[in-house]
């Protein structure tokens, strides 16, 4: 029995094939796909169907002579020589000539898909849904392992160490990945725990990305009843889910920063929004003190006879001056008239009207003070909730439960132990005092 190396085992297969006259010559037709046209010139793509696909190159003194510019998705017809790879023992087409065939069918079917959900409205930018501010929990629809998780577990913790997450495992390629991405979507949409949900992967072929194009994909996404926000491949990857979920991530990294916010910045809001609102009832509080103020100082009501000394005294003056031009009945006549208007106004003006006034007035003086009273009460409760929260959110709380905070000597936080040298000096922070260290070894990662 003769035994063969690898080296030996693929040199013969080389031949068979090579011996093959049917090979030396082919003509080949199918679909463009992991198109790259390498900085050499060469050409490297697979030719694929509906259901296979085969490995081609093209070198650059037969590239140069394409007339069109070769694009995935793109379908052609090749000419060229089958032949074996020894180093990978797999079989590929050199390429000899190549030839545009029309728009690939896996082009035109997602280009079909494209059009039936735009025509549904599913890509609408007017049905988008805004995500919520700082969502409760984050439901995150991916594979478990891969770089994609990992990438947003990393920026959720670095952002809002807190938040909730809630992972639905998936298949994100081959023949399982879109009922598995669907049954994941839609248990996260009716669990009623998250707010907000990222679906999506890391970058891969345009196979690999495929099942973020199928129809019944992209409706459940446009169904799901939380914002979702579509996150597949690299920033120059497209696909449909993008198109109909609420918000397109260029990365999975980008999805969690537009998802969850900045914690300590949070804190710095809220504490700004404190401060504003002490100032304002302060401010509040001042301004009614000195109304209150001024309604003591004023009189409450002058005596009403009081108002009558001046015109009585212009009636004198001008009974004077009357005198020297009318009769003495005539004047009579006069001041009879000025005696009934005076007890008019003395009827008018009796001292029973001028205590009711007067109670009037110190009625509203008692209800003034208690407004002003409970509008301070409601302040207060107000800035003490407003307290309580400061406090739920204060690094403190964290120190209590025996965490620490590490300070580098240029008075910085150290999140990472990369940033620290062997032998450095650092400020430890803890619940009650603090602690300078010196680092005598590091574990990174």
């Amino acid at each position: 029995m003769e035994i063969l190396s690898v080296s030996q085992l693929n040199a013969y297969v080389q031949q068979l094939v090579e011996s093959d006259r049917l090979l030396k010559r082919v003509w080949v037709e199918g679909e463009l796909s992991n198109f790259k046209h390498h900085s050499s010139g060469h050409m490297y793509f697979t030719l694929r169907d509906e259901e296979c696909a085969v490995r081609a190159v093209m070198f650059r003194s037969r590239a140069q002579l394409v007339s069109f510019r070769p694009e995935n998705g793109m379908r052609v017809v090749l000419k060229g020589e089958v032949s074996v790879y020894p180093r990978d023992g797999i079989y590929q087409i050199y390429v000899e000539r190549m030839e545009p065939s029309g728009i690939g069918a896996l082009y035109l079917a997602l280009e079909q898909t494209k059009q039936r959900l735009s025509a549904d409205g599913l890509t609408d930018p007017l049905r988008k849904r805004p995500l919520p501010l700082l969502p409760k929990a984050v439901g995150i629809v991916t594979a478990p392992t891969g770089a994609a998780i990992r990438d947003l577990l990393s920026v959720i913790q670095r952002r809002y160490p807190r938040m909730h997450i809630v992972l639905a495992p998936a298949v994100v390629q081959g023949d399982e990945a879109v009922p598995s991405l669907i049954e994941g979507l839609q248990r996260l949409g009716r669990s009623g725990e998250v707010d907000v949900i990222i679906i999506g992967r890391g970058g891969g072929s345009r196979e690999d990305l495929w099942a973020f194009n199928n129809e019944q994909l992209c409706r459940a996404i446009a169904a799901c009843p939380v914002p979702v926000v579509s996150a597949v491949g690299h920033e120059t990857d497209m696909s449909l889910s993008d198109l109909v979920a609420d918000v397109r991530a260029a990365t999975p990294s980008a999805a969690a920063e537009l998802v969850v916010p900045v914690y300590s910045a949070m804190q710095d809001q809220v504490l700004q929004l404190a401060l504003r609102l002490h100032r304002a009832v302060q401010t509040r509080a001042e301004r009614a003190r000195q109304r209150l103020v001024s309604l003591e100082q004023r009189p409450v009501l002058a005596q009403p006879l009081d108002r009558l000394r001046h015109p009585r005294q212009r009636v004198d003056q001008l009974a004077e001056r009357l005198a020297h031009r009318v009769s003495p009945a005539g004047v009579t006549l006069l001041r009879g008239q000025v005696a009934e208007w005076e007890r008019r106004l003395q009827a008018c003006v009796s001292p029973q009207r001028a205590i009711l006034l007067r109670r009037q007035v110190e009625e509203g003086d008692r209800r003034l003070r208690r407004w002003v009273a409970e509008d301070i009460w409601q302040r207060r409760r107000q800035i003490g909730t407003l307290a309580a929260m400061l406090d739920a959110l204060s690094p403190l709380r964290v120190l209590q439960r025996g965490y620490a905070i590490c300070r580098d000597e240029q008075e910085q936080v150290v999140r990472d132990a990369a940033s620290v040298a062997v032998g450095a000096t650092i400020d430890v922070v803890l619940s009650r005092g603090a602690l300078t260290c010196s680092v005598l070894a590091k574990k990174e990662g």
